[in-house]
């Protein structure tokens, strides 16, 4: 008489509940846990603050509102951190363009000071990305340098329009206070144009390949035929373009200019794009992440505020999570 053989297999989970299954959608669909992670902050808040339950619709607004210049400032890290590089001077580009927009507007006019200001950011990102691309200084040197010599400029510039005053346009304070149908943030019609066409331009256009490419080896880029100093130089005024916007765009939502009035946006712009998957080596990322993250550091900093944070804490609470996200991404890539 024979005995059947009894054959012991281990349990396994579940294929989508596997470590690895796990770290594959954290690798490549970073935007799925991003969105749990901001559903989760946001009970979290309604558990903290019940209040907010009355007027929902008023506090979406508000926090749109408010993670829209933050969205922007983002955009500019993803798009130079892509290159492997970094954008130090975003948040005085931002303070310089609100206040010369504000000071100009009562001798110029609504769009002459608006251009100027725009101008101003854009040449700023002329300078470091003639730094980083012909002169191959490291890129956070180079915009660090160039955020305290425009500060200084603007310090000095200050001395000269004090008698003349400041206003912040009417169009400006629209924008970004403003809504549309009682609920539509108005900053959208700046940040969803925006947006679209970073998105689309990273997946579609040659020049968003490129980006990729010089971020994930620039020498291989180099030697296929791409100018990488061409490339440095148009993103870095991009992203001095896009620090103006931003500036522009929060002196709408403040309805006040001055020397440092998105000064406290730079950490939380670096985090936000490390935050939405853009990786501080440069070569992986996108914008959709980004935007993300500036949704959950805005209802991050809604919540520290219903815990009456100080600053101080804020600071340290943003700088533990670049830290962590990073090490986790680091870790689930394979980057080192």
């Amino acid at each position: 008489m024979t005995v059947p053989e009894v054959v012991v297999t281990s349990a396994r989970p579940p294929a989508w509940r596997s470590a690895d299954a796990w770290r594959r959608l954290f690798r490549d669909q970073p935007i799925v846990p991003l969105l749990f992670l901001l559903a989760a902050l946001v009970l979290l808040l309604v558990a903290i603050q019940p209040g907010i339950l009355n007027r929902p619709q008023a506090w979406v607004t508000a926090t749109v509102r408010f993670a829209t210049p933050l969205a922007l400032l983002a955009a500019c890290q993803t798009l130079t951190m892509l290159t492997g590089g970094i954008d130090l001077s975003v948040a005085t580009i931002a303070s310089m363009s609100a206040y010369v927009m504000a000071t100009q507007v009562p001798a110029q006019g609504d769009l002459v000071a608006i251009a100027m200001a725009l101008l101003l950011a854009a040449f700023v990102g002329l300078v470091n990305g003639i730094g980083v691309g012909v002169f191959k200084v490291q890129p956070l040197i180079m915009t660090l340098g160039t955020g305290l010599v425009a500060l200084g400029v603007l310090t000095v510039y200050q001395q000269y329009v004090l008698t003349s005053g400041s206003k912040v346009p009417e169009s400006v304070a629209t924008i970004g206070s403003g809504t549309t149908f009682g609920f539509f943030p108005n900053a959208l019609f700046v940040l969803i144009p925006v947006a679209a066409v970073i998105i689309v331009g990273l997946r579609r256009s040659g020049y968003g390949r490129m980006l990729f490419a010089v971020g994930d080896n620039p020498i291989a880029a180099r030697l296929t035929g791409v100018r990488v100093w061409q490339v440095l130089i148009a993103v870095y005024v991009i992203s001095g373009l896009l620090a103006g916007i931003a500036g522009i765009v929060l002196t709408g939502v403040s309805k006040a200019a001055t020397l440092n009035v998105a000064d406290a946006f730079l950490l939380p712009s670096v985090a936000a794009a490390v935050i939405g998957g853009t990786s501080i080596f440069g070569g992986r990322g996108g914008y959709t992440g980004s935007i993300v993250g500036a949704l959950i550091l805005t209802v991050l900093l809604s919540l520290l505020t219903a815990l009456n944070a100080p600053a101080p804490i804020r600071q340290i609470v943003y700088g533990l999570i670049i830290l962590g996200v990073a090490a986790a991404y680091a870790r689930v890539t394979g980057e080192t």
